[in-house]
């Protein structure tokens, strides 16, 4: 699925409206992220990169852009890194989040996510570092999410199963 991913990105990203349409279909496969509108800005291979746009639907109480809100935005960031990243007959499962709140966001913010080539081979833990920057280039908000990187069960018809239950493990369908 990673070059499925990747191939739609670089396919559009060249196109008027190419990088919109991508960003439709990525919220439109995972439809909690349309609540922050993510605007991908660049897929690649251990790096991924959106802009989350402050409007008054993502907004606290003191009008900045909530700490939830950043949170999905970086996991969005994070998932389509995993996606064009991970190696061929592996699967991915987020197992965690830890993230600091280091400033208020004021601005639209850009989301990225970042890995080195080798955690995907060193082992089912892989950390993604997080951040989000407000645009003066101060981070608001920086952590890890970890994921759970195993290989790809057989399935029935031999092409692998995407079920994993919450602890990493297969689970029946």
């Amino acid at each position: 699925m990673g070059s499925q991913v990747l191939g739609l990105w670089e396919r559009l990203r060249g196109v008027p409206g190419g990088e919109l349409v991508f960003s439709w279909g990525f919220a439109w496969k995972a439809p909690y992220f349309r609540s922050v509108r993510p605007r991908f800005v660049q897929v690649s291979p251990n790096f991924a990169a959106l802009r989350l746009p402050k409007r008054r639907a993502v907004l606290n109480h003191i009008g900045t852009v909530h700490a939830i809100a950043v949170c999905n935005g970086l996991e969005a960031a994070m998932g389509a890194l995993a996606e064009a990243t991970v190696p061929a007959g592996k699967r991915w499962l987020p197992k965690g989040m830890e993230v600091s709140y280091l400033a208020k966001s004021t601005t639209d913010l850009t989301c990225s996510a970042e890995t080195d080539p080798d955690t995907w081979t060193a082992g089912p833990d892989v950390p993604v570092r997080v951040k989000a920057t407000r645009d003066d280039g101060t981070v608001v908000v920086e952590g890890v999410i970890h994921l759970w990187v195993t290989d790809k069960k057989p399935s029935a018809d031999g092409l692998g199963s995407d079920n994993m239950s919450e602890d990493g493990s297969a689970s029946k369908k």
